[in-house]
């Protein structure tokens, strides 16, 4: 038995685990754990992902901005190397997800030690590219690519992902995306890499900010923004609507839960407020 976990700015999370299963180091480092919870990923020692938890996040980064869109044919992944967001964007009747993974090491150890994706890579209508996520995006704007939903599944920021959080990424996501959606971290202990996205992010014509509770993450609290050119916040009507006419097979999101993840605590909006 190990402790595994990650530590930041004052704060940190572990885990017990029985015994390492995976470890590689190319353009970051992958660690994969079996523990009391299930596999555990780790990059660059943050936790990605715990097999438990991983429904409280996987579907609430996607089944939110899916539903936004009234018919999401044409989606674009961003990372999400284990293949959890890539299984639920398939469950939408789409025709066609391209995803861009930078690691291929990723891909490779996820689906041998842990499987989350449930055979999404084998999916005749995906297409994965091991290539850098911002090129591929800067490259569909100059050929005049759009996508319906553009999701990012990344890592914290680190050397490898720290260009998703730029000015110019989310500037270029406008372009070629409906409706776009990513992770925000988590806004109680990564104060700074929160509002980082939030000023960064206000190229967007239209955009909001949701929580939900996953365990797996520090402080249990992680955020999430959705943008976009279309109407990001709808009535509880619709998304009902559009859930049901998809006939969606979840484990944690629910209508209701879309719906309320939008009303955040007062210290919250403040903290946006404040990079306006």
């Amino acid at each position: 038995m190990v402790w595994v976990g990650e530590k930041g700015n004052g704060y940190g999370i572990i885990f017990e685990a029985y015994k390492k299963l995976y470890e590689s180091k190319g353009i970051q480092k992958i660690e994969i754990y079996d523990t009391k919870f299930g596999k555990m990923l780790v990059i660059d020692g943050c936790i990605q992902l715990v097999e438990r938890f991983e429904k409280a996040y996987h579907e609430m980064l996607v089944h939110v901005p899916m539903i936004t869109h009234p018919s999401p044919k044409n989606v674009l992944i961003i990372g999400g190397g284990d293949g959890g967001t890539l299984r639920e964007v398939l469950k939408h009747d789409v025709d066609r997800v391209v995803m861009v993974e930078i690691d291929r090491n990723v891909v490779e150890s996820c689906r041998k030690y842990i499987g989350l994706d449930k055979g999404a890579f084998d999916d005749e209508r995906v297409e994965l590219r091991i290539e850098d996520g911002f090129d591929y995006i800067k490259r569909s704007e100059k050929r005049g690519d759009a996508f319906d939903v553009l999701i990012v599944d990344g890592t914290d920021p680190s050397p490898a992902s720290m260009p998703l959080f730029s000015a110019e990424f989310f500037s270029t996501c406008s372009e070629v995306s409906e409706v776009f959606c990513m992770q925000s971290q988590s806004p109680a202990l990564q104060e700074r890499e929160f509002k980082l996205i939030v000023r960064n992010s206000s190229v967007f014509e239209r955009r909001a900010f949701y929580v939900s509770c996953i365990p797996m993450y520090p402080g249990g609290i992680w955020s999430f923004l959705v943008a976009g050119k279309l109407n990001i916040r709808l009535s509880p009507e619709e998304v009902r609507k559009r859930f049901l006419e998809r006939n969606l097979v979840v484990e944690h999101y629910t209508p209701q839960l879309h719906v309320s993840a939008f009303s955040l605590p007062k210290w919250m909006e403040d903290m946006i407020d404040s990079c306006l």
